[in-house]
């Protein structure tokens, strides 16, 4: 009975088959990469990784055609996979996203379900064309990463704590270290202003204090962008 199950023809595939899901998957990566490219925002756009989601659909829907219903060639295949090690570390969460968008896409093409296809990549990048317009998800207040080097004096870290509570709703000192002499210290706060249309004001206060010697505030579109200290 379990021969009768693998001799099964349940994806009779045929040269019409092959062309007609390779071209559901073309067509559906295209509008997928298209989509990736409008919503992304990071630094680091990579033009190679928006060919690969194309290029990944299409090798997903061949891989289904390849397995069809027979689980030798299921398990073959997941053995000749477990081989390739990806070490390309993925930049973003939204990416790995995509990836799956791309295989769960390139699946339905292979199983010859074109409609199921074209519906969920159209549904798909409405939602998130829709979650990118309306910047939902994205925090109300941002928090900023304030670095500033000064000389160590009391009365120097009073008037700093006092700026600090006039501008700012939030305050985390975070780092603290001696930065060339014993009484240059460099702190890294975060920081959640109470107007951050004025942040100008919160560095132009401080920079009228003679003992504070650099300011730095980070910030980036979407979010706190520190550097690395």
């Amino acid at each position: 009975m379990f021969e009768d199950f693998q001799n099964f023809d349940l994806f009779p595939v045929t040269v019409y088959t092959v062309i007609g899901n390779l071209m559901v998957s073309f067509f559906c990566g295209i509008a997928i990469s298209l989509v990736y490219r409008y919503v992304y925002k990071g630094p680091s756009y990579s033009v190679t990784f928006v060919n690969s989601l194309v290029i990944l659909s299409m090798i997903t829907s061949v891989v289904i055609l390849v397995i069809g219903n027979n689980l030798a060639r299921a398990f073959g295949l997941v053995g000749a996979m477990s081989i390739i090690r990806f070490r390309t570390a993925v930049r973003d969460v939204q990416d790995i996203v995509f990836i799956f968008f791309s295989l769960g896409i390139g699946m339905a093409a292979g199983v010859g379900l074109y409609s199921v296809a074209i519906a969920a990549t159209l549904l798909i990048s409405l939602a998130i064309a829709i979650l990118s317009l309306t910047n939902f998800g994205k925090a109300k207040k941002r928090e900023f990463l304030l670095q500033i080097t000064y000389m160590s004096s009391e009365d120097n870290e009073s008037h700093i704590e006092r700026l600090l509570k006039k501008h700012c709703r939030r305050i985390k000192l975070v780092n603290l270290k001696n930065v060339g002499s014993d009484n240059t210290l460099e702190a890294f706060y975060h920081v959640s202003l109470k107007n951050e249309k004025k942040s100008s004001e919160l560095v132009s206060d401080l920079n009228q204090s003679g003992n504070i010697m650099n300011i730095n505030l980070y910030f980036d579109e979407d979010d706190v962008n520190p550097p690395t200290y």
